[in-house]
């Protein structure tokens, strides 16, 4: 009895230790689950920041770098586009709704989505928002009730994922000039070559502001629904732009722009001017206040293609908005070489599925006579195209760059191209590290189709020698290694010593 006892005790006894041990290895099994993620994102982390090198001097990896993942420009069919869509914003709304007053919320919220047939419910192409049923939907899965519950400037950082810019207290309108994008890859192929949105850029002012408000102005006054139009079922996707814009404002500049507190005029301290924001059109409010333009594209339901449906666009070479309003997305890019062979397809299944949370923006570029800001098809300044002016000096070539963001708009779901055209004196790259061997480079070697969209020939004669001498003179100087391997510079559309110059010339 003694001994069965004694087994009993010891049988008991490791069972105990079986299930303290058990309960260990749960533990760390547990903890080994949280910390390997938190790991890796630290890991993530510090291989995010090692990129963010300012070293003058580009280094080539020593390491082999990844292939890079080529866009699947395969056909996509209707049926493919017709049931894809962005991520719905039904959970953001909720977020928004949660600091709301008691009673916009409960309105916002009395709306009960069915997400098995919203998308079978959609806003017709050409339907004016306003006139549409409760329980029809964006394609962001918002129902036009909901929107109008929301009312007029709702917090578009919560409903998007895109924060507000941070107040830009230092800025001084009367010194503030652009930032030096320069472009330029190596090696040089047609494609999109997007990157993220910096939230605080999407827009920018600068000395000229007054100048160039009024420039614009007298374009539309001269030349109509060429540079400013808008089609039926754009009222929405105006309306929030047209709010977005004047948000962005009044956050990053607020000594010069704000919302009055019922949110019906707009105060513009640098023009001196209070706008009533019921009294125009969207797309009107953004030519008296922004110096920049947009073309909003809208997803058609039948077919899943975006079109090109409203816009304001001033700084076109070569077209105009009225050539393009209308047209489907692969229509617009038609004359650009490779587009249909390289991007067509794999930019509508982008178009198809771009999430709001993730703006991103690109610049294209040109070399150019003077600064032509508006050329139309016929315009007298495309004279300079066709030939190689014997009087041309380098005092009047400048490099065009056209800096380019795109974003979803969270409620109407429509995609927005914003772009400003930004002029800077070819004279300026002598001091700007590496830009001047780029530009021979991509000049002289660039696929032939492309560099002739660019149109750069009627330059060449003039800035190409000029470019030589400056790359000659900064190697001479040490700004750049004699055996440089040309290449897309490491922050490009940045060249070292950028923010140095650029802070100087506004007298930082």
């Amino acid at each position: 009895m003694q001994a069965r006892g004694l087994l009993s005790n010891l049988l008991a006894a490791v069972d105990i230790r079986l299930l303290v041990l058990t309960g260990i290895f749960c533990f760390l099994c547990v903890i080994y689950t949280l910390v390997r993620p938190r790991k890796q994102d630290v890991l993530s982390k510090f291989r995010l920041r090692s990129r963010d090198s300012h070293a003058r001097t580009p280094p080539r990896s020593l390491t082999p770098q990844p292939e890079k993942k080529v866009p699947n420009n395969s056909a996509v069919s209707v049926e493919q586009l017709g049931t894809s869509f962005p991520p719905n914003g039904q959970e953001a709304l909720e977020s928004l709704a949660e600091k709301l007053p008691f009673e916009q919320r409960r309105k916002l919220m009395g709306y009960k989505v069915d997400e098995s047939v919203w998308t079978q419910n959609l806003v017709p192409l050409t339907a004016d928002y306003r006139s549409c049923e409760d329980n029809l939907y964006t394609p962001t899965g918002l129902s036009v009730g909901q929107i109008r519950a929301l009312g007029s400037f709702p917090d578009y950082a919560e409903l998007s994922g895109v924060p507000l810019p941070q107040p830009y207290a230092e800025f001084d309108i009367s010194k503030a000039i652009p930032r030096p994008y320069r472009p330029f890859r190596w090696a040089y192929h047609q494609t999109m070559s997007l990157t993220k949105l910096e939230p605080d850029w999407w827009l920018e002012l600068a000395s000229t502001y007054k100048e160039t408000i009024a420039q614009r102005k007298l374009l539309y006054a001269q030349h109509g629904e060429s540079v400013l139009q808008w089609l039926p079922g754009s009222e929405l996707a105006c309306k929030e732009l047209m709010e977005m814009c004047l948000q962005f404002l009044a956050a990053r500049y607020p000594q010069y722009f704000r919302l009055s507190g019922d949110k019906k005029t707009f105060i513009n301290l640098i023009l001196g001017e209070e706008q009533d924001l019921r009294a125009k059109h969207p797309l009107l409010i953004i030519l008296d206040n922004i110096p920049e333009d947009f073309a909003v594209m809208m997803r058609d339901p039948d077919s899943g293609y975006y079109f090109f449906r409203a816009g304001v666009i001033c700084s076109a070479l070569g077209w105009n908005l009225g050539s393009k309003i209308g047209l489907r997305l692969n229509e617009i890019h038609e004359p650009i070489p490779d587009y249909k062979e390289k991007m067509q397809f794999s930019m509508d299944r982008f178009f198809s599925k771009m999430p709001t949370i993730r703006p991103i923006q690109r610049g294209s570029w040109g070399l150019e006579v003077d600064t032509p800001l508006y050329m139309p098809p016929g315009d007298p300044h495309e004279m300079h195209r066709l030939s190689q002016s014997p009087d041309l000096t380098i005092e009047r070539c400048h490099l065009r760059v056209d800096w380019q963001t795109l974003r979803r708009l969270p409620l109407s779901g429509a995609i927005v191209f914003n772009f400003k055209g930004l002029f800077t004196p070819v004279q300026e790259f002598r001091d700007e590290p590496y830009i001047p061997s780029l530009i021979l480079k991509v000049v002289r070697e660039g696929k032939k189709s492309i560099m002739e969209y660019k149109n750069t020939w009627h330059t060449e004669h003039v800035i190409l020698p000029a470019l030589e001498a400056y790359e000659k003179e900064q190697v001479e100087n040490g700004m750049i290694p004699k055996d440089w391997e040309v290449h897309t510079l490491d922050d490009s559309p940045w060249y070292p010593g950028w923010k140095e110059k650029w802070h100087k010339q506004q007298g930082f």
